[in-house]
C-alpha cells in the first residue's frame, strides 16, 4: 500500500495532527524543565544559595544550563513548526476528504476541554472553531439550505465539558438513540447542532454563540418562528451567557426563544473542580510541592469556569483562576418569558441531604443541577412542574435516557 493510499483510508490522523502533536511537545518539555528547575532551586534555597532571575530559577552555570534546554527546545519547536506548516498542503491532497473518525472527534473534544485555551492561544490546529451543523453538515451561513428541508422551528443542541455534537447519539441494542432527533420528528424541530472548544471560558464561547446565532436567524431560509436550546452540562452555562449578551447588544433572537431545557447543567459549579482548587492550594503551601503545583494548572479556563458556575467576562478578568477565593460571579436570573426546564440526576436511589450534596450524578450535585442556591439573590427560580430527578442515574446518561427524552416530549409539546 502507498503512502498516498494509507492517508486516504485512515480515519483517525490528519496531516494537521502532525504540527498539533510537535507544538504540544514542544510545550511540555518546556513545562517538564521549568518544574525540574523549580525543584533544583527550591533544594538550594533551603541551604541558602541564592536565586536567579526568579526565585524558582537557578543562577550560574546550572542556571545557563536549564536556559540553553529551553533555547533549544524553542529553536526545534519552531523549526518543526515551520517545517511542517509548508509540508502540510501535500499531506492534505495526500490524505483526500475522508469524514472524520468518531473516535478522533471524542479525542480532540476532551484535549480542548482540558486545555482547548493553551491549544488556541498557542494556534494549534487541535483548537476546535466553533461550528453550527445541520444534517451533518456545518452551517456556518444558512444561505445554502434548502427551504423546504428545514423547518422555521429551531431547536440549538449543545454538548457540555469535553464532549462533541455527535456524542448526542448513543448506540443501544433497539438501535440509535437521540434526544433531539425525537423532538424534530415528533415536534417538527430543525436540530443545529453546536461543537465548540470548551476549554475556553464560559464567557468567551457565550459572546462568540450569540453572534452565531444572530447570524444563523438572520440568514435562514424562512422567517424563523422559534428558537429552543437543548443544552448538556456546560452547555447549558454557554447558552445562559449567550443569551445576555445578546440581549445586552440588542440582537433579535432573543425575542425568538422559547425554550430552554438543561440536562445536568451545574449553574452553581461542581465539586470537583473545587477539589482540584484545593489541590493547588495544597502543592503550592512547600517550597518542594510548589513547582508540582503547575501540573494542576494545565487545566483550561473552561474547567476553571465550573468551580462556582461562570457565566460572564467579569467573573474571571482580573482574578487569578487558580487562587482560592468565595463566589463573587454577578448573579444570571432565569430570562423573563422563556420557558426554563432542569433536569438533574443522582447515583442515588432516593434524595436526601446527603446524598444531593455528595453524589449528584457524580460531576454535578442535585441543588446546582436545579439552580438551589443559600443566597436568596443566586436561586434560578424553576417552576416545580419544571423540574424533573432521575435516580441512578450517571451524567453522562442523561443524554441516552428514555425517560429524558419522554420528560422532552412532555414539556415542549
Amino acid at each position: 500500500m502507498t503512502a498516498a493510499a494509507k492517508l486516504r483510508t485512515s480515519e483517525h490522523v490528519r496531516a494537521s495532527d502532525l504540527r498539533a502533536a510537535a507544538l504540544l511537545a514542544t510545550e511540555a518539555t518546556h513545562a517538564i524543565a521549568s518544574m525540574a528547575e523549580g525543584v533544583h532551586q527550591a533544594v538550594w534555597r533551603t541551604l541558602g544559595a541564592p536565586s536567579g532571575a526568579t526565585p524558582e530559577q537557578a543562577r550560574g552555570l546550572t542556571g545557563r544550563v536549564y536556559q540553553g534546554i529551553q533555547g533549544i527546545t524553542g529553536l526545534i519547536g519552531r523549526s518543526l513548526n515551520s517545517a511542517l506548516i509548508r509540508l502540510e498542503p501535500l499531506l492534505q491532497r495526500l490524505e483526500g476528504q475522508g469524514d472524520e473518525s468518531p473516535e478522533r472527534a471524542a479525542i480532540i473534544a476532551a484535549l480542548n476541554g482540558v486545555m482547548g485555551d493553551r491549544l488556541k492561544v498557542s494556534g494549534n490546529p487541535l483548537a476546535l472553531p466553533m461550528t453550527l451543523s445541520y444534517q451533518e453538515h456545518v452551517a456556518q451561513s444558512a444561505q445554502g439550505l434548502e427551504a423546504n428541508l428545514a423547518s422555521n422551528k429551531l431547536l440549538i443542541v449543545m454538548h457540555g465539558l469535553c464532549m462533541n455534537d455527535a456524542q448526542w447519539t448513543t448506540e443501544h441494542a433497539d438501535g440509535p438513540i437521540n434526544p433531539a432527533e425525537t423532538l424534530a420528528q415528533t415536534l417538527g424541530y430543525t436540530p443545529i447542532y453546536l461543537r465548540y472548544n470548551s476549554g475556553l471560558h464560559v464567557s468567551q464561547n457565550g459572546r462568540l454563540l450569540a453572534q452565531r446565532l444572530e447570524d444563523l436567524v438572520t440568514q435562514w431560509p424562512s422567517a424563523v418562528q422559534e428558537v429552543s436550546a437543548l443544552t448538556h452540562s456546560m452547555g447549558g452555562l454557554v447558552m445562559r451567557s449567550a443569551l445576555f449578551y445578546a440581549q445586552q447588544d440588542g440582537l433579535r433572537w432573543p425575542a425568538l426563544l422559547k425554550n430552554m431545557v438543561f440536562l445536568g447543567t451545574p449553574h452553581h459549579g461542581a465539586p470537583l473542580e473545587r477539589a482540584g482548587n484545593w489541590v493547588d492550594e495544597v502543592l503550592g503551601s512547600t517550597p518542594y510541592s510548589r513547582p508540582f503545583a503547575k501540573l494542576g494548572q494545565l487545566r483550561s479556563a473552561g474547567v476553571t469556569d465550573l468551580r462556582y458556575g461562570h457565566l460572564l467576562d467579569v467573573d474571571w478578568q482580573g482574578h487569578d483562576r487558580f487562587r482560592r477565593k468565595p463566589d463573587s460571579r454577578q448573579p444570571v436570573p432565569l430570562p423573563a418569558g422563556v420557558r426554563c426546564f432542569a433536569v438533574a440526576a443522582t447515583n442515588a436511589a432516593k434524595r436526601g441531604s446527603l446524598a444531593d450534596r455528595l453524589l449528584g450524578d457524580g460531576l454535578v450535585p442535585l441543588p446546582s443541577a436545579l439552580g438551589q442556591h443559600a443566597d436568596p439573590a443566586r436561586c434560578l427560580s424553576f417552576a416545580p412542574e419544571h423540574q424533573h430527578i432521575l435516580y441512578r442515574t450517571h451524567h453522562l446518561q442523561l443524554l441516552s435516557s428514555p425517560e429524558v427524552t419522554r420528560q422532552l416530549l412532555q414539556w415542549l409539546a
